[in-house]
């Protein structure tokens, strides 16, 4: 994960009542953009957009998921940054989610979700990757004149808000009727690993 916040002395409005007198960092998920809250080792400093690893030689305990509304105002500030390492970390797997975005209904495809990406723009990726398919993001800027870094971070930050009908990357935590999950960060992992 990426640290989006670091609290020394821990959170005294956390819900959490372990989290409210002892240290506390906030992060975001590399691989699906979850939001965690998590107890930093004993003895241990970690900076703000630090990337920790979570597997058994962690620097942080008792990892916990969380929502939009549970982070602070410096957490919600990194976040942007976080996600964009992140997405620039994974160029490979978000260049193919050009190349392989799909209708979702008759009337919408995946692409408009984007913003900036209206019908002419959604039309002139489709028939950009029928003549080639989009080789990293440079391609993608160069060959049809839109930022994809800058488009896909502030997808998936409106998804992590939760206030969308229609998630392409990150899970709905709250699934309701009204919401419809694309999935496709397992598409493209599965696809490209």
């Amino acid at each position: 994960m990426y640290v989006i916040d670091y609290m020394e002395t821990g959170n005294p409005s956390d819900r959490h009542f372990e989290h409210r007198n002892q240290p506390l960092v906030q992060g975001v998920g590399v691989k699906y953009f979850s939001l965690l809250e998590a107890t930093p080792l004993p003895a241990i400093r970690i900076d703000i957009l630090e990337k920790v690893e979570l597997g058994p030689h962690s620097k942080v305990k008792h990892i916990i998921h969380i929502t939009y509304d549970d982070l602070t105002s410096v957490a919600r500030a990194n976040l942007p940054e976080a996600v964009k390492r992140i997405v620039l970390e994974n160029e490979k797997i978000f260049t193919e989610f050009f190349n392989i975005a799909d209708p979702i209904n008759i009337r919408l495809h995946a692409l408009e979700l984007l913003p900036g990406v209206g019908k002419k723009t959604m039309k002139a990726i489709l028939e950009e990757r029928e003549l080639k398919k989009f080789e990293n993001f440079a391609d993608i800027k160069e060959r049809v004149r839109i930022d994809p870094v800058k488009t896909l971070v502030e997808r998936i930050i409106k998804e992590i808000t939760g206030s969308e009908k229609y998630y392409l990357f990150v899970k709905p935590r709250e699934r309701g009727v009204s919401e419809i999950y694309l999935g496709y960060l397992e598409r493209l992992h599965g696809e490209i690993f």
